[in-house]
C-alpha cells in the first residue's frame, strides 16, 4: 500500500511541476495569450493600412483628380496656363537678434 502511496505522491509532484514551470505551464498559457492578443491588435492595424492603401490604389486607377492632386503635392507640377506663386517666409537666422 505504500508503494501505491508514493507512486500516487511522485505523480502528484510531477503533474504538479508541469502545470506550474513545464511545457504547456499556466504562466506559458497567459504569455501565449497576450502575445496573439497583441499580434491581433497589430493585424487590425495593418488591415485598416491595407485598406487606405487599396483605396488609393483605386482613386489613383479610377481618375485623374487624384493622379492631378499627387503631382501638385508631391512633385510641384502645376496646369498648363496656372501660374505659380512661392511664399517665402522670414528664415530664422535673419533679422537682428539682440
Amino acid at each position: 500500500m505504500r508503494i501505491v502511496i508514493a507512486i500516487l505522491i511522485v505523480l502528484l509532484l510531477f503533474l504538479q511541476y508541469r502545470l506550474w514551470v513545464g511545457e504547456g505551464s499556466l504562466a506559458e498559457v497567459n504569455n501565449l495569450e497576450q502575445e496573439i492578443k497583441q499580434l491581433k491588435q497589430e493585424l487590425v492595424g495593418l488591415r485598416e493600412r491595407n485598406s487606405a492603401l487599396q483605396a488609393e490604389v483605386e482613386d489613383l486607377r479610377s481618375g485623374q483628380a487624384a493622379i492631378e492632386e499627387r503631382a501638385r503635392s508631391e512633385l510641384g507640377m502645376i496646369k498648363e496656363g496656372e501660374i505659380f506663386y512661392q511664399v517665402i517666409g522670414p528664415s530664422a537666422g535673419s533679422g537682428d537678434e539682440r
